[in-house]
């Protein structure tokens, strides 16, 4: 019987470049990485986002390293995995988390606000993973997280661009773990269900009267675990899939949602 070994979960010595981390969900997830053991690397499209992130990192007692690089731009994108790879060495583990959502409704949507959103949330994710791939095949293999939704399995109002984007990142996701599974690449995502971040704040503030904002109690009752998510909740399993200890887990999407994709929901009336 082989023992079980919680060093598999262990980050040490591994270089970790979570995309647009400088706060909210992906800095949470690169923080983790850390307390595992791993180097931190992010990037921004601006310097004075990656100042702020680099601020965020020192405060909570991380030496991370930070880049400006846009990742729509495959040029740009290219030169700092070179830069990464001479200062630090190659990349280990690539967690594609910028993005963007525009909420309105389809028909009223311009094709460029809906180019715009695929270009960051699905071209950005190929761009990335294509430029840290050959590192990887040469060190041996590494690790790809995308962070996915729910809207990839579930429609919604105002938000076809973001749907269709993380559709299509489901289905990279998948073809990535097809195609260089062999090279013992790993690459899975996340799907983080509704998640209590500054931006989802308004949401959940209670009204004068001490009432509910309605969708805030949309979502509990929605979520059999009867609440918002934290970005803590995502930690666990994103350490996990860059971890050794899921070398066999490829082209898997984990929904770490409360249980809402597995639910129907309350029968109208029902307390």
């Amino acid at each position: 019987m082989t023992d079980f070994n919680m060093g598999n979960f262990s980050l040490e010595g591994k270089i970790a470049l979570v995309t647009g981390a400088t706060y909210g969900i992906g800095f949470a997830l690169a923080t983790a990485f850390a307390a595992a053991g791993a180097t931190i690397v992010f990037n921004d499209r601006n310097q004075e986002n990656v100042d702020k992130g680099l601020t965020n990192y020192k405060e909570a007692g991380i030496d991370a390293h930070g880049f400006v690089c846009d990742v729509t731009d495959e040029e740009a994108v290219g030169k700092m995995i070179t830069q990464i790879e001479e200062e630090m060495g190659s990349i280990d583990i690539l967690v594609n988390n910028a993005g963007i959502i525009k909420r309105i409704p389809m028909i009223e949507m311009s094709a460029q606000d809906f180019r715009q959103v695929i270009d960051i949330d699905l071209n950005g994710p190929f761009i990335m993973s294509k430029a840290v791939i050959p590192g990887m095949i040469k060190k041996g293999g590494g690790k790809i997280i995308n962070i996915c939704s729910m809207m990839s399995e579930l429609g919604r109002e105002t938000v076809s661009a973001y749907a269709a984007a993380k559709g299509g990142l489901k289905m990279l996701t998948r073809n990535i773990a097809s195609e260089y599974g062999e090279y013992n690449i790993q690459c899975n995502g996340i799907g983080p269900g509704y998640i209590a971040t500054p931006q989802t704040a308004p949401l959940r503030e209670k009204r004068p009267d001490g009432s509910r904002h309605p969708f805030d109690s949309f979502i509990v009752a929605k979520t059999p675990a009867a609440r918002w998510g934290n970005t803590e909740d995502l930690q666990g399993p994103a350490v996990f899939l860059a971890s050794k200890a899921s070398d066999f887990v490829n082209g898997h999407i984990l929904y770490v949602d409360g249980g809402i994709l597995a639910y129907i929901g309350k029968q109208p009336g029902d307390e």
